[in-house]
């Protein structure tokens, strides 16, 4: 799985010009599925977006997680993370995956963060849908669930 998150004081997604979901100070997280995700993948990329240290702390260093900061959560799928621009200028979407696996996964993920978030808001699969945001900071991580087992080098 892969998830780029924003640090954000706002966020909201729309549908035919109606917002169907935000949240306020907490992430933007736009998520994509692989072909190779599971239940195990999902729950571990969860466990790493709540604890990630990227809210500041009374002296200004960022130290804090979501929960510590009473975070919200605005949850988007975003199977164009699995772009492939390898060949030509065209995007290969092939390494994304199944839409039926991606949505279940998708799903899995919200429900998740439900159990530890107080507000999340969601997207609505495979719609068009358009995202506006104020990042915070500007900060953003990339996570990818196969680079997160990896063991450091040096």
């Amino acid at each position: 799985m892969r998830a780029l998150l924003q640090r954000v004081s706002h966020a909201q997604v729309e549908v035919d010009d109606e917002v169907v979901g935000s949240c306020g100070r907490g992430f933007l997280v736009l998520l994509g599925v692989g072909p190779d995700d599971d239940d195990a993948t999902c729950e571990r990329l969860w466990r790493k977006v709540r604890a990630l240290r990227v809210f500041d702390d009374g002296a200004g260093k960022m130290n804090l997680a979501l929960g510590d900061v009473g975070g919200e959560l605005l949850v988007v799928s975003q199977f164009t993370l699995y772009a492939s621009c390898r060949h030509g200028n065209r995007p290969s979407f092939t390494g994304a995956a199944a839409p039926e696996l991606a949505n279940r996964l998708y799903e899995r993920f919200c429900e998740l963060a439900e159990q530890d978030v107080a507000h999340v808001g969601r997207g609505i699969f495979a719609a068009e849908m358009q995202v506006s945001l104020t990042n915070d900071g500007p900060v953003t991580i990339w996570l990818d669930t196969d680079e997160l087992d990896r063991p450091r080098r040096g």
